[in-house]
């Protein structure tokens, strides 16, 4: 009796393992696919060898994560936080500011709901005011917290909106990765705005934020003097 308990054990263990390795493979395999895609819509000369770098990278992940039969709860995150931020396509691939004017060079900033029928400069206020008070809102504060940071950190934000009141072209400076994925899931969940106007025609304009994360967080809609990179 003992050992037929033993061998259900060793077969409960093994499935357990053969089924993680498989389910982590398919997120690797995702992430892969989906960054596979993304770098197709690039010229075809223009980035080719920071693409055969990444996907060197992401082959050596997904060999480790096979290797290693088991994870952490941070590395677990990570991985699926990293398969979130590529899994969306209006981030990564669509970031260009081309054809976008800066924010602060509009005439008349885009209308968050709730700040209609305003002058110009509090049309702008109230924007800024919005935008802030929506990021803190939504913000999933466990995501900082459980970094324990010894100290608040800060990270550049960058998201379009394009002529149709639409948040696309979204960027997040360099931060740990799972600040990045909720960052990017705030953003997406931003309502549709009236457009920026500027001579009388609306304008897809680009927008920045400074996010401050640790224990708390804090947003400032500031105006960039250029455009990033």
């Amino acid at each position: 009796m003992q050992q037929v308990k033993k061998s259900k054990l060793m077969n409960y263990e093994s499935n357990r393992k053969t089924k993680f390795k498989f389910h982590y493979l398919v997120v690797v395999s995702t992430i892969f696919m989906v960054l596979f895609c993304f770098s197709c819509k690039e010229e075809p000369n223009s980035l080719k060898e920071i693409e055969n770098d990444l996907i060197t990278k992401i082959n050596a992940v997904q060999e480790q994560v096979m290797a290693q039969g088991n994870m952490t709860e941070v590395e677990e995150q990570a991985l699926l936080s990293l398969c979130s931020i590529v899994s969306h396509d209006d981030g990564l691939a669509t970031y260009t500011t081309d054809n976008s004017m800066i924010l602060k060079e509009v005439e008349i900033a885009p209308v968050y709901n709730g700040c209609e029928e305003l002058s110009i400069e509090e049309t702008r206020e109230c924007f800024n005011n919005k935008v802030s008070a929506f990021f803190k809102r939504e913000f999933n504060l466990s995501v900082s917290k459980e970094l324990n940071l010894s100290e608040p950190k800060q990270v550049d934000v960058f998201f379009i909106i394009n002529e149709s009141g639409n948040l696309t072209g979204m960027k997040v400076r360099n931060s740990e990765v799972t600040v990045q994925a909720e960052i990017l899931r705030v953003l997406r969940k931003m309502p549709v705005m009236k457009p920026a106007v500027h001579n009388g025609e609306s304008v897809s304009v680009l927008c920045s934020i400074i996010v401050k994360y640790g224990n708390n967080v804090e947003v400032d809609v500031v105006y960039i003097p250029e455009r990033p990179d």
